[in-house]
């Protein structure tokens, strides 16, 4: 029987910690095969992500991008995520879209700066005030219950709006001065320039990267790779894929050898002292969006 798992309903029994440790052993196994397919009508996208792991199964997660749906008020994104059985190819589950995917990005970048962020830290930076960021709130919330949170957003209607949703979350004017003051730095933009300069990073800071997922994306410069040890989800999903590493490889500021480690060598996410700045750059892919489907499933599943 296919279980149907709404949004809200469907995140009542998560937990942060819990979808981290689920990421960390769904890489200990096989590694997964993925392919993604995309059609096109005008402006519009269809967008399916495939991805198969033996022992966790099958994922496709789909998605309609229609921009001209925010001219009417009707959401721009719909979809679904749907996950069969490995051992029957049955449809186990059909998942909410937005419930996997703010699961899957904000657990992404969780995975590391659990490993890679000082554990001290007490002053985490959210740099955009979109969806993924409030995501962030509650993540990084779980792992850093002590921390204080400030935002910085573009436009400062933006960053009052996430304050008005977060009351302890205080405001940066000023996003240089926010990033000198930060330990965690976590950025969720749609930028295609640099926002965050590697010139204000400062001793044992962590940097998570988000937000560019296509060629012409960046959200920090090159000093920054440069400055940091860098860290990456999955190399076949960003080093070649999204500009944040693929430009700068290209100009010659920074090599593809020059990433430490993806998430298939998490013993390597490791600080060697608390001075050193680490890096993480989150690519997202479908393997992941199957993990977390599969962890979604079996919270839904378990009794009480």
């Amino acid at each position: 029987m296919t279980v149907m798992i709404p949004f809200e309903e469907g995140q009542k029994k998560l937990d942060w910690l819990a979808l981290t440790d689920a990421l960390a052993a769904g890489h200990d196994g096989p590694k997964a095969d993925v392919a993604d397919v995309f059609l096109y009508e005008g402006n519009n996208t269809l967008l399916n992500r495939s991805a198969w792991i033996a022992g966790l199964g099958l994922a496709v997660k789909c998605a309609t991008i229609f921009p001209g749906n925010k001219a009417a008020g009707k959401p721009a994104i719909g979809g679904a995520v749907n996950l069969f059985s490995g051992q029957d190819g049955a449809l186990e589950a059909i998942l909410d879209f937005a419930l996997v995917t703010k699961w899957k990005t904000a657990g992404d970048s969780l995975l590391a700066a659990r490993r890679l962020a000082r554990p001290d830290s007490r002053n985490i930076l959210i740099v955009g005030a979109g969806t993924v960021g409030h995501s962030l709130y509650e993540a990084y919330g779980a792992a850093f219950p002590d921390a204080a949170f400030t935002i910085w957003n573009r436009s400062p209607e933006g960053a009052k709006a996430f304050q008005a949703q977060h009351p302890d979350v205080a405001i940066a004017d000023n996003l240089e001065q926010a990033v000198r003051g930060a330990d965690v730095i976590t950025s969720a933009t749609m930028s295609t320039d640099p926002v965050i300069k590697g010139a204000w990073l400062q001793p044992g800071q962590h940097v998570d990267l988000i937000g560019a997922y296509r060629p012409d994306m960046r959200e920090v410069d090159d000093a920054a790779l440069q400055r940091a040890r860098v860290f990456v989800d999955s190399r076949e999903t960003t080093i070649g894929h999204i500009g944040e590493l693929k430009i700068p490889i290209a100009s010659g500021a920074f090599d593809a050898s020059d990433v430490v480690a993806d998430y298939y060598e998490l013993d390597r996410f490791k600080r060697h002292n608390n001075d050193e700045i680490t890096l993480f750059k989150n690519g997202g892919g479908a393997h992941l969006d199957l993990m977390t489907s599969r962890y979604i499933l079996e919270a839904w599943s378990a009794e009480g």
